[in-house]
């Protein structure tokens, strides 16, 4: 069987592969790419033996810090995330859930400050029984992982 490119190879920088289909422009969002300078290739509902339909991003010239691309973990934290410098993988990067998360994520409290004055979101990361939760720094609501909302 002949294997086919539908992405192109990238030269250097950044490719983030096995993003549910679902999740690829809530990663776009996390990471602003929307304003990203580089050239920036998206791909989705590419077909994956691992998860079914995928998304993969390639962004040329580009390194994400670790603190960026650890927020992916957030909403998909089986995503792959390789460095790539002429066309070689130099680095596979792990994903980690950092212990905060800022200003990507709303509140569920319709009565936190954060929905009501000009104050940015800031959520404390809890593993509890293999599960992932989010308590408002403010308000304490807590939310399950798959329950947020991206703002």
């Amino acid at each position: 069987m002949e294997k086919e490119l539908k992405v192109a190879a990238l030269r250097n920088g950044t490719v983030i592969d096995h993003i549910p289909a679902d999740k690829l422009y809530k990663v776009v969002y996390i990471l602003h790419l929307d304003v990203c300078e580089h050239q920036i290739t998206i791909g989705n509902n590419l077909e994956s033996a691992k998860v079914g339909k995928k998304g993969i991003i390639k962004i040329s010239d580009r390194a994400f810090a670790e603190d960026e691309t650890n927020k992916i973990a957030l909403i998909a934290p089986n995503a792959k995330i390789n460095i790539i410098r002429d066309f070689q993988v130099v680095e596979k990067r792990p994903l980690t859930l950092p212990d905060e998360i800022k200003e990507i994520v709303q509140c569920a409290n319709p009565v936190c400050i954060t929905n009501n004055q000009p104050v940015s979101t800031r959520f404390h990361v809890l593993n509890l029984d293999d599960e992932v939760i989010l308590k408002c720094h403010y308000c304490e609501r807590e939310v399950k992982r798959d329950n947020v909302k991206i703002k």
